[in-house]
């Protein structure tokens, strides 16, 4: 097993594989793809996360998630 995986976990995000650093939580997944947590709405195996758990929900290998935001304008 290389270093970059035993450092890292996979996950699907919107249909394409992504690896994060074990021990990310679903806000650290945001933030590494500069998405505000009040404009997203967080699908994490196939259930609707609660705003309120982005930080404590830890993500494992293999999670599937669906991040739909929301773009203003008028």
């Amino acid at each position: 097993m290389t270093d970059q995986a035993k450092d890292t976990i996979a996950l699907v995000v919107n249909g394409k594989d992504r690896r994060i650093a074990r021990g990310a939580t679903v806000r650290k997944l945001l933030d590494d793809l500069e998405l505000l947590p009040g404009m997203v709405v967080v699908e994490h195996n196939r259930e609707i996360l609660p705003r309120e758990r982005y930080d404590e929900v830890e993500l494992e290998d293999g999670d599937r998630l669906e991040l739909v935001h929301f773009v203003g304008g008028g």
